[in-house]
């Protein structure tokens, strides 16, 4: 806004006919050059001269001007980064442009100089300003201000250095005689205040131009003005007119009655106004005559200026410095009003003296009139205005397929929860509220609305029907059921362990099944011992027979099993021997659980004779009894006697809950009897090994 308002006072004195001074060519480039480095825009600069070359020089020197300055910031951060990325910089992406690539060429002469001391670009095509850049940061590493050697080159011009130079004195290393112009640091050292910068002389300090350097904080929409040690920073915006900028960037008003630049006429007295003035007459004319803009004196309408000078019927007539009421003598009907002459009564055209109809066409009738209502109103005769028609009530369930909405004029349809309405504007479709994932996992479109599922492991949450949450299948009434052992629950799923050692998972992921040491080769056995597996474990079997009694021939180890038969086998001579009716005595052993539901009794072991069952009694038939001769101190077991396949049979019950892990031994006696003598015994010693566990 600046810009414009010094553009419009310079128009201002060319249009006066008042021509500017013409200036030198370097005080035009100086010009453009300070508006640079003010923050103008190059292209609005004001007009300073009426020479068409100095409006030239004007703005290219400012272009450069802000062109060095951006390529210094390029220059600077190559130096003090090295780095050159685009948001580093700050500015328009043409000034980003700039300073990146004034950046770029610095950072080619930095790493020239360490390849080739001589800085030579032989058959590099880089333009001018890419050059002397490259030049100039390939052979000079300082922050003084760099000449180019051509003309024709834009100037580039570092920051000035702001680091203190230190210049020892020679035989002293107090400050006791030193000419520091300002500070002494010690040992010679000379230094300078702020806003100062020490001289090449060491001794000397000279000011810091922070507008130059960059090193001000002046805000955007104010300009940078150098002072001695420091700076100012000034609104670039005027104040407008009517007012003055002073140096605390406030505005303050003109008097323009006292500094004489107002334009009010001899007769007028000037009164100054924030912003302006005012010209008031300085004689005053006589009642119903007020001055106009050249001070005369002329005629006051009191009809037009004053509201109803006359009384009601009565017509108010401007005279020469006054007024009178005429009382009228025709009264008009409603519709009518008086002419001007007052004698007559004529038609008043409604539709012209007001927004009588309300936007709906209007006729004129005689001594009335009549609106011409739009499409969904209708006329009401008594309070002619044009009324809204309810369509949706007065075309109840034919418009839309819906819901009816009256508007002004019109009526809108729209559509129940899970609908959305049609191209027509009338009839609803089904909304697929799946297509925006309102459920967690799956979901089904339904007619009006949706219906969300769960993948299997899940189940639909009854909080809000949309989220799925696990189901923790171990916590059901059938989770016990589900694995043999531990069931852990998973997100959407479970698993099932077994015990850490003698089971493995089977591959239904649900049992645990047996390891069989034996079998695998894993169990600790001694080579005179028999491997026996059981339930989660094994068992290290050697049965011994007793005296005067040999076992019987087994197979090969491999073919090797716990039972052990041990037959009769006395010495000559032996009658105590011969008479014992024990001809057999064998070693078995059975790997049992722990029986979950125990209810009734459960058959472990069948001892079949070679007996025949008969269900008369034969007289001189063979019958067998059973009885037990060791168990348990619980009485776990019983023996009872069967038919099988006309043979006798006996069956070694459990008769009680066992709860594992136990070993029992339970030794059962088979007598073979005949006419009430018994024949020959064999006894069968069954080892049971009860698991801790079910399965």
């Amino acid at each position: 806004m600046a810009q414009w308002t010094i553009l419009l006072f310079s128009l201002y004195g060319v249009l006066h006919g008042q021509d500017i001074q013409p200036l030198s060519v370097q005080q035009c480039c100086q010009d453009g050059r300070d508006r640079a480095l003010g923050g103008q825009d190059c292209a609005i600069l004001p007009l300073i001269s009426s020479s068409h070359t100095c409006r030239i020089v004007q703005e290219q020197c400012c272009a450069a001007a802000i062109g060095d300055q951006l390529c210094d910031n390029g220059i600077k951060m190559a130096r003090g980064q090295g780095a050159c990325e685009r948001p580093f910089f700050q500015g328009d992406p043409w000034e980003t442009k700039i300073s990146k690539t004034c950046c770029d060429c610095c950072m080619l002469g930095l790493m020239t100089a360490l390849r080739d001391p001589s800085c030579e670009l032989q058959g590099l095509f880089l333009g001018r300003r890419c050059t002397h850049t490259v030049k100039t940061c390939c052979g000079k590493n300082t922050t003084e201000e760099i000449k180019p050697n051509d003309v024709n080159e834009e100037p580039v011009t570092e920051e000035p250095e702001v680091n203190v130079t230190v210049k020892p004195t020679e035989g002293s290393d107090t400050c006791t005689d030193s000419n520091c112009s300002q500070l002494c640091v010690g040992n010679g050292t000379c230094a300078c205040h702020d806003g100062y910068q020490l001289h090449k002389d060491g001794v000397n300090c000279q000011d810091v131009n922070e507008c130059l350097t960059g090193s001000h904080n002046c805000m955007l929409g104010q300009a940078c003005i150098n002072t001695e040690g420091s700076f100012r920073c000034q609104r670039e915006t005027g104040c407008g007119t009517g007012y003055e900028l002073k140096n605390d960037n406030s505005c303050q008003d003109i008097d323009e009655c006292t500094l004489g630049t107002h334009n009010c006429g001899p007769d007028f007295m000037c009164t100054n106004t924030a912003g302006s003035f005012r010209c008031h007459p300085k004689e005053r004319c006589a009642d119903g005559f007020t001055q106009d803009a050249i001070g005369s004196c002329i005629d006051i309408n009191e009809c037009v200026v004053n509201t109803s000078p006359c009384l009601p019927g009565q017509t108010c007539v401007n005279t020469e410095g006054s007024y009178t009421c005429r009382r009228n003598t025709v009264t008009c009907g409603r519709g009518y009003h008086l002419t001007e002459d007052g004698a007559h009564c004529e038609d008043i055209d409604e539709c012209r003296t007001g927004y009588v109809c309300g936007g709906h066409g209007c006729i004129n009738l005689v001594g009335s009139y009549r609106c011409e209502c739009r499409i969904g109103f209708i006329f009401n005769s008594i309070t002619k205005l044009c009324e809204d028609i309810n369509e949706c009530r007065h075309y109840p369930g034919r418009l839309c397929a819906h819901k009816c909405d009256n508007t002004e004029g019109s009526y809108q349809c729209s559509c129940t929860t899970g609908f959305k309405l049609s191209h027509d504007g009338r009839n609803c479709e089904d909304v697929n509220e799946c297509e925006a994932n309102p459920c967690s996992q799956e979901c089904a479109n339904v007619y009006g609305s949706y219906q969300c599922y769960c993948r299997r492991g899940y189940q639909l949450s009854d909080m809000d029907g949309i989220t799925c949450e696990d189901i923790d299948e171990c916590a059901l009434p059938t989770g016990g059921h589900v694995c043999s052992y531990s069931c852990s629950n998973a997100p959407g799923s479970f698993y099932c362990t077994c015990p850490t050692t003698g089971y493995t998972l089977a591959h239904n992921g649900r049992t645990c099944q047996d390891i069989d040491e034996c079998a695998a080769g894993i169990h600790t056995c001694s080579f005179t011992e028999s491997c026996f597996n059981v339930q989660g474990g094994f068992r290290c079997l050697s049965f011994a027979c007793p005296p005067n009694f040999q076992q019987a021939a087994r197979g090969s180890r491999q073919d090797a099993s716990v039972n052990v038969r041990c037959i009769k086998a006395c010495q000559t001579n032996d009658i105590g021997c011969n008479l014992d009716p024990v001809h057999l005595i064998t070693h078995t052993a059975l790997s049992l659980p722990t029986f979950r539901d125990y209810s009734e009794p459960e058959d472990l072991v069948f001892l079949r004779t070679v007996a025949a069952a008969n269900p008369v009694p034969v007289p001189g038939a063979t019958d067998v009894f059973f009885d037990i001769l060791a168990a348990d101190d619980q009485f776990s077991f019983d023996v009872q006697k069967r038919s099988h396949q006309g043979m006798i049979m006996g069956v070694v019950r459990q008769v009680k809950p066992i709860i594992g892990p136990r070993d029992l031994v339970l030794e059962v006696a088979m007598n073979y009897v005949k006419s009430g003598v018994i024949s020959h015994r064999n006894i069968v010693i069954v080892h049971f090994f009860v698991s801790e566990f079910w399965f």
